[in-house]
């Protein structure tokens, strides 16, 4: 689970990572949830070794959502 301030940045972050499809989607499974502004991720693999290739991708991306949300912060709509 990964708290966001809000829940805006919550589904911001969670589409984000959704478009990125995994590369070995036949044997690593990720599933993204938003409740409130808690994004909540579940992993089930059949490798070990590609599980945690995935994981890694996953924390790199989010970092980078992270990092954006903050910088820029969420949309403002008017």
């Amino acid at each position: 689970s990964v708290p966001f301030p809000s829940p805006l940045e919550a589904e911001i972050a969670c589409a984000s990572l959704a478009a990125d499809a995994e590369p070995h989607r036949v044997v690593v499974h990720k599933h993204l949830i938003v409740r409130g502004s808690i994004l909540g991720v579940h992993w089930r693999a059949e490798d070990s070794r590609l599980l945690r290739v995935s994981v890694v991708n996953f924390l790199d991306q989010l970092s980078l959502v992270m990092r954006t949300l903050q910088r820029f912060g969420p949309p403002v709509f008017h």
